[in-house]
């Protein structure tokens, strides 16, 4: 008896579902619905066109905590598939990675056009049937499914997997067919900020930052890392975290909300005060601006002094006791606003989607429908920079694959 598969949705938990569940159980029909002309286009653009598969963090328990939302639910699916699986996966395509730095893994090409050849290619070979430029319009319970397509055609089958990331449409055929939805609201987004404190420092970067979001006398979140000034306010992965963390305290707030910013986490106040007194006393002659002892940019310095008031010709030992109290106070615990949200590149997640309680995470099977699975990005959970929301997609889609094969 051949098992009649429809996968909706052509990203990447997609083409990995449809690819796992044709490998796997040779019997099934797999059928892949995209609606649109152009496949994996996510994917393309990802990582600035050069992809960035997954990250070199091969322990579970460590590779959840990159999931402001979902990481208890993957604990178990990661024991699983995970990111040595992954990497493995593609060498066994033909497909070898490499990894950076901050532990973030490319194609060793460093181009996302060899993703996503390997991914079609792979379909393909397993018999995946791929049809583009294919919406459907709605999913009816049957015995098994009934899809209606756009164009009227009516497609059966057995199983569906939903893999259709955060389009509205996905959530829709989800709801109808009993699931709830954690409402979805961005998450990885820029600050837009307008301050005199960073015109024109757009490109200065500080390596370790700590920045907190203030509310009623308590910290909503916090992170630290590396900082960039933009044109339009801050960015860089210190930024980019806590807006993740924080999706849904800034989606509440309108994205209008203090932002504290302490340049020196390594120093406390105190320290920092002696250490600008030292200076005073050791080099009382030197012009405040051009003699920075901190390690901040040049020109961060010069800015955040100005704006305390000294006087850029000052000399260090005309630095009065309540000058250098602001400065310290500047440089420790700068308070800023937030006045929106700005967009990190091409690279758009969402906070939200179906509710993890409604999914059996050892099949990513719906408990409220048998036969309908999830993968990806539609279900409520996303990760951080770094590969990790690829991860998911590639974890989940796995167990969907494995699952849905079977009679």
């Amino acid at each position: 008896m051949s098992l009649k598969i429809v996968v909706i949705g052509g990203g990447a938990a997609g083409f990995f579902g449809a690819i796992a569940s044709a490998s796997a159980h040779p019997h099934t029909q797999v059928i892949l619905l995209e609606a649109s002309k152009t496949p994996l286009t996510k994917v393309r653009i990802s990582g600035g066109g050069r992809c960035n598969v997954t990250h070199a963090c091969f322990d579970p328990a460590l590779l959840v905590q990159a999931y402001p939302r979902g990481g208890k639910a993957l604990r178990g699916a990661f024991t699983r598939f995970q990111p040595k699986d992954t990497i493995a996966w593609f060498e066994a395509q033909g497909v070898h990675l490499k990894t950076e730095a901050d532990g973030r893994m490319f194609p060793v090409t460093d181009t996302s056009q060899t993703i996503v050849d390997c991914l079609i290619h792979a379909a393909i070979n397993a018999g995946v049937q791929i049809r583009t430029a294919t919406p459907v319009k709605s999913i009816r319970l049957t015995s098994g499914f009934q899809l209606q397509l756009k164009t009227g055609e009516i497609i059966e089958c057995d199983r569906v997997l939903l893999a259709t990331g955060s389009n509205p449409l996905g959530y829709r055929f989800a709801k109808d067919l009993g699931h709830s939805i954690q409402s979805p609201v961005p998450s990885l987004f820029t600050f837009t900020i307008s301050d005199p404190r960073l015109q024109d420092l757009a490109g200065v970067s500080v390596n370790d930052v700590h920045i907190k979001l203030p509310e009623a006398g308590k910290t909503v979140k916090e992170q630290t890392g590396p900082l960039l000034i933009t044109h339009w306010g801050l960015s860089g992965p210190a930024v980019l975290k806590l807006s993740a963390w924080a999706a849904r305290f800034f989606h509440d707030c309108h994205y209008q909300t203090p932002l504290v910013i302490n340049w020196l986490p390594q120093y406390t106040q105190d320290y920092l005060r002696q250490l600008l007194l030292s200076v005073k006393s050791q080099l009382p002659h030197r012009h405040i601006s051009t003699s920075c002892p901190i390690p901040i940019p040049k020109r961060l310095w010069q800015s955040l002094i100005s704006y305390v008031g000294i006087d850029p010709n000052k000399r260090w030992a005309e630095l009065s006791k309540k000058a250098l109290n602001q400065l310290v106070q500047e440089l420790n615990q700068g308070h800023y606003l937030i006045q929106g949200k700005g967009v990190f590149k091409e690279e758009f997640v969402t906070c939200g989607g179906i509710n993890l309680k409604e999914v059996n995470f050892k099949t990513m099977e719906s408990r409220c429908c048998p036969g309908l699975y999830f993968a990806g990005e539609i279900l409520d959970i996303d990760g951080i920079t770094g590969g990790f929301n690829f991860q998911n997609a590639w974890t989940t889609a796995w167990l969907a694959g494995q699952a849905m094969g079977t009679m």
